[in-house]
């Protein structure tokens, strides 16, 4: 058997596959963000070592741990954890979503080597603008820091007592070469840094260290089992899709939206601000457009209207053309295309025929054309997909994702109830470590069914995202 672990923003789970890659067991534990100021937004390691443990636990009573062969990891990627010399974290890991370094991380991005090497833009939410504004704003704090890792990496550490990161998830510190799958020496003293400061570096599916003993007699597992590189969240969950391959990609609905291209070299194209990142698997890399709010916009709504999201969208029929009501989903800034962590949200068009149901529409939509937007940016970068596979939460909803497709005016495929997202990808992962094997061991899910373009509303689609463009040039300087 083999042991996938995805620590996620709001939760950690636990995913425990067969050699068949059928799911065996499965376990979460819930985790919470503090946003201790506007635009913070930060975790405490030690909660997701607490959430690891429970997950652990549960597993272990559902199934014979000493069966698992290997483990892999998966995570929410771009977290700054800041460790002194003894492994002590130093202060909560700045995450994600974070955009108090947008100072930082637009002088970084002034600097040419950063796109040059990196091949992207120096987001906000990138890991090295954090640490520039930890030197600025926490200096006594950045003197102590020896080790900086990312959140699967810092799981990492507890599980095998060891200091490594892989492609995929450092390829989003602003820090690595991702054409040479190394870190910049360059890119690292522009910072304040050197090599010595940064885990060590393997590819995905590869060993990265063994269980501790005295986590394996903890919890019946069997020590010294390979724990693999693993991936950061989206290259995982395409593993888990079976998405390797020029030509192949999903669309994922998750806390973020993510627009995901497989592609079999690396061709970056950092103006777009499409992130051009290493895959999960040696010699792969991937394209994304990334929105900042997908179920995140639609659960905020359901919130103010003091409902579920399920009871929203259940209220909804067929596919309809979009209304006069538009819905912008910047509740905390933007990367893809806007690259803009100052604008904000809005609802433009309300008017006294706008009920629930048709705000709901409005905020499913907003989504949507944020994430056409994704789709032009990857196009200009000579980007094509032929068709998508859906993932994350928001892909239950068969309206949303029929808006989607009429909008990306590409066939949608669902794949049949069960796991495929990033926990898959991990255990996956975790079997290439332990066996030696690779694509063979990650084939795409059994489609359920495939959700076409609806034809005779691709026009107002089309019309309602130009509206939808212009209501963002036009809130820009209001937010």
């Amino acid at each position: 058997m083999y042991l996938g672990l995805d620590l996620g923003t709001s939760g950690l789970k636990g995913l425990v596959i067969a050699e068949d890659g059928t799911a065996l067991a499965e376990a979460t534990a819930p985790l919470s963000v503090a946003r201790p100021h506007p635009g913070w937004s930060e975790q405490d390691p030690a909660d997701w070592i607490a959430a690891a443990e429970a997950v652990l636990r549960v597993l272990a009573r559902q199934i014979d741990m000493a069966g698992i062969a290997g483990i892999g990891l998966s995570g929410q990627m771009h977290g700054a954890t800041v460790l002194d010399a003894s492994d002590r974290v130093l202060r909560p890991c700045i995450l994600w979503n974070d955009t108090r370094a947008h100072a930082q991380a637009a002088r970084l991005d002034a600097d040419p080597q950063f796109r040059a090497v990196s091949g992207n833009i120096v987001f906000p939410g990138f890991t090295a603008p954090k640490f520039v504004w930890m030197a600025e704003e926490e200096p006594d704090l950045s003197a102590q820091v020896a080790k900086v890792l990312l959140p699967k990496d810092y799981l990492r550490l507890w599980l095998t007592g060891s200091h490594v990161a892989e492609m995929s998830d450092a390829a989003g510190t602003s820090w690595l070469d991702v054409g040479a799958r190394d870190w910049s020496d360059a890119l690292l003293a522009a910072t304040g840094l050197e090599r010595a400061h940064m885990p060590a570096l393997v590819e995905g599916a590869a060993p990265s260290g063994g269980l501790r003993a005295a986590l394996a007699q903890e919890f019946g597992l069997r020590a010294g089992i390979p724990v693999a590189g693993g991936a950061g969240d989206n290259a995982a969950t395409a593993i888990g899709l079976g998405v390797a391959r020029g030509g192949q990609g999903f669309v994922s609905l998750g806390t973020s939206g993510v627009l995901f291209a497989a592609t079999d070299s690396y061709a970056p194209a950092p103006e777009t601000a499409v992130h051009t990142f290493c895959h999960a698997l040696p010699g792969q890399w991937h394209q994304m457009g990334v929105i900042l709010a997908a179920t995140d916009a639609l659960n905020w709504f359901a919130g103010i209207a003091g409902v579920s999201p399920a009871a929203l969208t259940a209220d909804l029929d067929a596919l309809q053309a979009p209304g006069r009501t538009l819905f912008l989903p910047y509740l905390g800034g933007e990367r893809t295309p806007l690259n803009d962590a100052a604008i904000r949200g809005a609802f433009v068009g309300l008017d006294h025929a706008t009920d629930r149901t048709a705000a709901t529409r409005a905020v499913l939509e907003g989504v949507v054309f944020a994430i056409r937007d994704c789709q032009q940016a990857l196009a200009a970068t000579g980007t094509q997909l032929e068709t998508l596979i859906a993932a994350g939460g928001g892909a239950r909803s068969d309206y949303w994702l029929s808006a989607l497709a009429t909008a990306l005016d590409l066939p949608i495929l669902v794949p049949e109830a069960g796991d495929f997202g990033a926990a898959l990808g991990a255990a996956r992962l975790g079997q290439m470590a332990a066996t030696g094997a690779t694509q063979q061991v990650m084939p795409p899910p059994p489609i359920a069914r495939e959700i076409v373009p609806q034809a005779d509303l691709r026009d107002a689609f089309s019309d309602a995202h130009n509206r939808y463009r212009a209501a963002q040039t036009a809130i820009k300087e209001l937010t």
